[in-house]
């Protein structure tokens, strides 16, 4: 068995654990806990302080966090809020995305400042799911039309980019066709999946032993749910497609399938998200800072004018087609979800890393890309909760967005 070293694990385990420890004891410093854990392990990384490199460990539970991030963003998902006017108006706005981030890509390309202008269109249109959604929750939000509607559009957006990077960009080889082919089979193997985790749900006595199950050693629903996250990713990457697809098709699935999740397993999601964000999901902010290239963004005066440059076209790709939602929710709920859907960190670290990889983005390119991506993080969710706290400001009743959404229909 080869020598491995669990001391690097230590340092991160304990920034894990100190970062929100930190926000928690000084409230007054607003700052979101995964830019915190970004920026600590930009400073025990080679950048700073060299106390941390990226072993086996680091680098096997980062990927397993990502997977983690992405599955438990798919939980968030709620499949029948996509129709009807918020299906349309999420749609038409990510497509209006994509054509603004085609654009200002092929600008930034043909202004020298990158090599791949699609590969910097697809980074830049993706949201932040797992980030958004506790914003939607601080400001009661989560559960209103609204949310849901913030919440479908970055679905779009996530799901879009995903699909793209996978399409254009994937390591594996083969043409577009080719992998349009595998999408689809893997899509058909997908929804296989689902009826049949579905349907044996429904029967009696396999479900009474899961009932039976649930809170004891076994955590058998726990285990079926890592099992189905497990498995997604390995099918993805088995289809040559991005297995960042493949971990959050399985949160959507699985909520998808779970419908009684507060009657007879309450704490089922709460388990999940002790083993995601409790291990694994703050690994994978702190082994990229650990990754960091600093040096590659304070080499040159130009690399850090890219950074308010991403971020600005971050909102103006995300957040134009927000305008599309002032005759349902008003102005102010429509700039907060501008806002909202700008904000974006885990999709641009993942397509930077494939980049990199690809040749396709230079070390300054990809960290002026992360920073401009820790700033949205940084500074959008709280220039929405802003927004959304502001006077007047009510989460919204249930059904105020739907009621407006049928009487325009009608």
């Amino acid at each position: 068995m080869p020598e491995i070293s669990f001391s690097g694990l230590v340092i991160v385990s304990a920034v894990a654990f100190g970062a929100p420890l930190f926000l928690g004891l000084f409230p007054r410093f607003r700052l979101p806990a995964v830019v915190l854990e970004i920026v600590l392990g930009i400073i025990i990384g080679p950048a700073v302080l060299g106390w941390v490199h990226m072993d086996v460990v680091i680098q096997v539970l980062s990927v397993v966090g990502l997977a983690f991030l992405l599955f438990l963003a798919g939980l968030e998902v709620e499949l029948d809020r996509l129709r009807g006017r918020i299906l349309r108006l999420t749609l038409v706005g990510f497509i209006i995305s994509l054509i603004l981030a085609v654009i200002i890509g092929f600008a930034l390309h043909a202004a020298g400042q990158t090599l791949s202008p699609l590969l910097i269109a697809i980074t830049l249109v993706a949201t932040s799911l797992g980030l958004i959604v506790p914003v939607l929750k601080d400001s009661g939000q989560a559960e209103s039309d609204f949310g849901q509607l913030v919440i479908a559009a970055g679905t779009l957006a996530d799901f879009g980019a995903v699909i793209l990077l996978t399409l254009f960009f994937s390591g594996k080889s083969g043409g577009i066709g080719s992998k349009l082919i595998l999408l689809g089979i893997f899509a058909a193997l997908l929804l296989v999946v689902g009826l049949s985790v579905a349907r044996a749900g429904r029967v009696m006595r396999l479900s009474d032993v899961l009932r039976r199950l649930q809170d004891t050693t076994a955590q058998i629903r726990v285990r079926g749910a890592v099992l189905m996250l497990v498995a997604f990713v390995a099918l993805s990457s088995r289809f040559g497609l991005e297995t960042i697809l493949g971990a959050f098709m399985a949160g959507v699935i699985l909520n998808a399938v779970d419908r009684d999740a507060m009657m007879t397993h309450p704490n089922f999601r709460l388990k999940l998200e002790g083993i995601g964000y409790g291990f694994f999901i703050p690994i994978f902010f702190i082994a990229s800072g650990i990754q960091f290239n600093l040096h590659a963004l304070v080499s040159s005066p130009s690399t850090l004018l890219r950074v308010p440059l991403f971020l600005l076209a971050l909102l103006v790709v995300r957040g134009i087609p927000a305008v599309l939602y002032r005759p349902l929710v008003g102005d102010r709920r429509a700039t907060a979800a501008g806002f909202l859907q700008a904000t974006s960190l885990p999709f641009i670290v993942t397509a930077t890393m494939i980049g990199r990889s690809l040749g396709l983005i230079t070390a300054a390119t990809g960290a002026a890309l992360i920073a401009a991506g820790l700033l949205s993080v940084l500074v959008f969710p709280i220039v929405a909760l802003g927004l959304l706290r502001g006077p007047g400001m009510k989460a919204a009743p249930a059904d105020e967005v739907t009621g407006m959404m049928m009487s325009e229909e009608m």
